[in-house]
């Protein structure tokens, strides 16, 4: 058997046992408590190990000679260091990333051991880092599967492994996988799960949504994405991705008076995606020209498929899963055009044509900078922005703009939920009483249980012609009003009705001036 330099120290059988240490760390999960807890977490436990360890077991009894090699590459620990600070982050805003560690665990060892013997198999050599670790943790930034039906998250990290190994093309002069490896097995799982309505097996709806849970989310991922982008020239693909949607925001806007994305410009899950998922430099163009195509073709295709897969009633959130695999497809197709004679008019690589390396790359950095600094000023990205207020909706539906009626009912169904009269009342007129009436009775039975008295007038009466409106009271001003993306903190009376002035409740600005309120009286008076 032969052994790499860097493991001279190590004995010939401990090497062939190495595999055996992610297995046995697999068979120590099995005595967790949420696993013993779960028959169905139990059987998929055995029924890896059992695989594992028999084709462990059938490589060593053929007696190949395998090797091992050290390789720790900073492309793998860097970008697994930006995953995991992302992880941890989120994970303190919503406590099911840290209740679920144990199966991240679960999924880092299962990935060791398949690459493992998987390159055992087929190379009868093993180049030991970190290289599996930045492909689980992007997996789970965007999907996993709940612990009943948690060996599909197996399949999914197998099928990764394997198409990086066997799905490859000359790149340069020499062999490449085509497929970033945790954006393949996202893009075939989720296409999967939309064809067969099966997305409530997972936690994809949830993940797209709590990470706005946690504070200032866009300025934490631009931030801990900047040493990958100084190490590995990635900025022009981030920016390109970034400006174009958000460019796009600004003229749907424009032209419609409506935000395509409902609650902002570019959503937290696919901004997420800009940093640390389609950005693999191995399987994206190695021009800056070629980046910045390949960015601008990711924003388009997540707006596509977006708009796509809300007129099918299809969940959304897999926009940004579903193109990358295309994209990788056609890196090469980029590669061609920025070599041709069409190219050398847009090519922007005499920017910083006297910089070189990573002063190159800090040039680009900066230009970043200053454009996310600009866009956070303008409400491009960040907490704050006009789609969070039910106000604003509210407005669009009056006017009959596109989705404002749609996107109003959607609101105000859940603030009604959360315990706000007003979104009850509110959603029982939107229903149209006249042609839902059972419907909307629900709604307004809804508000008048919250003790809003319009909803209770609006109960009882048979016609429903033209139901009661009524303001919100201080109750539902807690609820429906928003401080930037998240929930009202604590606040006082007056407080409260700052908030809600300032996000457009006229009687909110009345009550505010009662309270000695100077500004809220000239808002009121306008």
């Amino acid at each position: 058997m032969k052994i790499h330099p860097t493991f001279n120290t190590v004995r010939t059988e401990s090497l062939t046992l190495l595999p055996l240490i992610f297995i046995g760390g697999l068979a120590l999960l099995w005595f967790f408590p949420q696993v013993t807890a779960n028959t169905t977490l139990q059987l998929t436990l055995v029924s890896t190990i059992v695989i594992l360890s028999g084709w462990h077991g059938i490589l060593i009894a053929r007696k190949f000679p395998l090797s091992v090699a050290i390789s720790v590459r900073p492309q793998h620990y860097v970008q697994a260091c930006a995953q995991g600070s992302v992880l941890l982050y989120w994970g303190w805003y919503w406590r099911e990333v840290y209740d679920s560690a144990y199966l991240l665990l679960a999924q880092i060892l299962f990935a060791y051991a398949f690459d493992f013997l998987l390159s055992w198999s087929k190379r009868h050599s093993y180049a030991l880092g970190f290289a599996p670790v930045p492909v689980i943790f992007s997996i789970n930034l965007f999907l996993w599967f709940k612990p009943d039906w948690f060996y599909f998250q197996f399949l999914l990290i197998a099928l990764g492994f394997l198409a990086k190994d066997f799905i490859r093309w000359k790149k340069d002069g020499r062999s490449a996988h085509i497929f970033n490896p945790s954006s393949f097995p996202l893009g075939v799982f989720s296409l999967c799960l939309i064809l067969t309505g099966t997305t409530d097996l997972t936690w994809g709806q949830e993940i797209a949504t709590t990470l706005n849970n946690a504070p200032q989310i866009y300025l934490f991922i631009f931030l801990i994405s900047l040493p990958g982008q100084l190490l590995f020239g990635v900025t022009t693909m981030t920016m390109a991705a970034v400006i174009t949607m958000y460019l796009f925001g600004l003229i749907y806007f424009a032209a419609i008076g409506t935000f395509y994305f409902y609650d902002a410009y570019i959503p937290i899950a696919v901004f997420l995606g800009m940093h640390l998922l389609f950005t693999d430099p191995s399987t994206a163009p190695r021009s800056e020209l070629g980046r910045i195509l390949f960015g601008i073709a990711y924003s388009l295709s997540v707006i596509v498929l977006y708009g796509a897969l809300n007129a099918l009633g299809f969940p959304r959130f897999y926009d940004k899963l579903l193109a990358v695999p295309l994209m990788n497809l056609g890196i090469q197709s980029i590669d061609w055009f920025v070599r041709s004679q069409y190219a050398q008019y847009i090519d922007p690589s005499n920017l910083l044509r006297i910089l070189k390396g990573k002063r190159r790359n800090l040039g680009y950095i900066s230009i970043w900078t200053v454009i996310f600094v600009l866009m956070s000023a303008n409400q491009g990205v960040g907490d704050t922005h006009r789609g969070h207020w039910i106000t604003f909706w509210k407005q669009a539906c009056t006017e009959n703009l596109r989705n404002g009626c749609r996107h109003y009912g959607v609101l105000t169904s859940s603030y009604c939920n959360r315990g706000s009269g007003w979104a009850c009342n509110e959603y029982g007129i939107l229903l149209q009483p006249q042609l839902r009436p059972e419907l909307a009775r629900q709604a307004f039975q809804k508000a008048c249980d919250f003790d809003f008295s319009a909803g209770c007038s609006n109960r009882e009466d048979d016609n429903l012609r033209k139901p009661l409106e009524q303001e919100p009271s201080l109750a539902d001003y807690k609820i429906i009003v928003r401080q930037g993306k998240n929930p009202l903190p604590t606040l006082s009376q007056l407080q409260t009705y700052q908030e809600a002035c300032i996000q457009g409740f006229s009687d909110a600005c009345e009550q505010a001036c009662t309270l000695g309120d100077q500004k809220a009286c000239d808002l009121s008076s306008e």
